[in-house]
């Protein structure tokens, strides 16, 4: 049996979960999620807690089981506290400004690049160097700041670019023979 299959998930108090055959719906204060799994679980909401069970040990079940569970927690962890991605800029000129929706970013190439937030994706710059990435849906988060870092990735030589801030980039040494054979 999934050690983590078999866990069952808490629903916090103002959370409304919603199931309807394989689609799972999930109301809270930070928004509203809706899913559809595999119609091989079987999802049951006994009292104020989710369970996930499966039908036998066939492997892709087993695959399945710890899958739909997380993806479970994820969604009501997300519509309660929500997930956050924070990404710092480095480099000399490099900043980034909120103006209304938009996120205008200098990141020294001869224009700006502008991106704007979405329906369930906000962004936040408290500072000309941070970037702050937040909402519900975990994996629209994690794509979304990925999408962000894409715009100027940190390069190995000095470090320059937009970076998760708990990334640890590797730093190339450079010309090491500068000017030692001629």
């Amino acid at each position: 049996m999934s050690r983590i299959g078999r866990k069952p998930i808490n629903i916090p108090a103002g959370v409304d979960v919603a199931i309807d055959g394989s689609v799972v719906t999930v109301k809270g204060p930070k928004g509203t999620l809706t899913q559809k799994f595999h119609p091989n679980m079987t999802i049951s909401k006994e009292g104020n807690e989710l369970l996930v069970t499966r039908p036998n040990d066939e492997k892709q079940n087993r695959s399945l089981h710890g899958l739909t569970r997380t993806l479970l927690h994820n969604m009501v962890v997300g519509v309660t506290e929500g997930y956050k991605k924070e990404l710092d800029v480095l480099g000399v000129g490099y900043r980034v400004q909120k103006q209304g929706k938009d996120m205008i970013m200098n990141l020294g190439f001869s224009h700006t690049v502008v991106v704007s937030d979405t329906e369930d994706i906000k962004i936040e710059c408290p500072t000309p160097n941070k970037i702050i990435i937040s909402g519900a849906d975990k994996q629209k988060v994690g794509q979304f700041a990925a999408e962000v870092r894409e715009k100027r990735p940190p390069e190995p030589y000095k470090g320059k670019g937009i970076r998760y801030t708990d990334e640890h980039v590797r730093r190339k040494e450079g010309k090491a023979g500068k000017g030692a054979k001629k």
